[in-house]
């Protein structure tokens, strides 16, 4: 992975313990945005901690160019951030963010959802997908069209307002009265007929496409 923090204290202290963690590999670090595009193209990461609030191109920029489909693999982005006092999380996420994490988290849990990326699932932080929808929902509605969802049936029309809810699998299938294996499967053709990276871009299209509303 590639840890991109302006803040030198920060790095050294992440880096340390990702160097002291089984299945974790720290292979560059970077202090600008514009920086941590640069080495990603020479080391080719997994994974990429990207802080936002960084000198020159941010990191919302930077996440934007990493994910912008460029050759070679894409890397995942995870938001280091403080997020109670960042405006740019969502931003954030429309260039191409996978998740968040928080800097106040217990380093343990930083770990874990860095594995949890890493691994191909985007499950991260319950609590913290949580506030994004209350952020999300607690904004004006928007004055744009609604996305429009071709090819969604009417039952994942129904899993994606619920994904849209924070609601994990479990708690779809017992709402819709399914098998939680049936709730998996919708999620699946949900990312794969939206073409979103994970389950918070889910979250995002709910929004976008009206399934949640500003009262909630």
């Amino acid at each position: 992975m590639l840890l991109a923090d302006d803040q030198e204290l920060v790095r050294a202290g992440l880096g340390m313990a990702i160097g002291h963690s089984p299945g974790l590999e720290l292979v560059g670090e970077a202090a600008t945005g514009a920086e941590a595009v640069q080495r990603a193209a020479e080391v080719r990461p997994d994974v990429v901690v990207m802080d936002i609030r960084m000198p020159g191109t941010d990191g919302i920029e930077a996440t934007g160019l990493l994910t912008a489909g460029a050759a070679g693999p894409v890397p995942r982005v995870l938001i280091l951030t403080t997020f109670d006092d960042d405006e740019n999380v969502y931003a954030a996420l429309r260039a191409g963010a996978s998740g968040f994490l928080v800097k106040d988290m217990a380093l343990a849990e930083i770990l874990a959802a860095i594995r949890v990326v890493a691994a191909g699932d985007a499950l991260i932080a319950p609590s913290v997908t949580r506030r994004l929808i209350a952020d999300l929902t607690a904004r004006p509605a928007p004055v744009a069209p609604k996305r429009r969802l071709p090819g969604v049936t009417e039952r994942e029309r129904e899993v994606l307002a619920l994904v849209g809810r924070g609601l994990s699998n479990a708690e779809i299938a017992e709402q819709l009265f399914i098998a939680p294996a049936t709730a998996k499967t919708h999620v699946a053709r949900l990312l794969a007929k939206l073409d979103a990276r994970d389950r918070v871009h889910l979250v995002i299209a709910a929004y976008d496409a009206g399934l949640v509303s500003p009262s909630g």
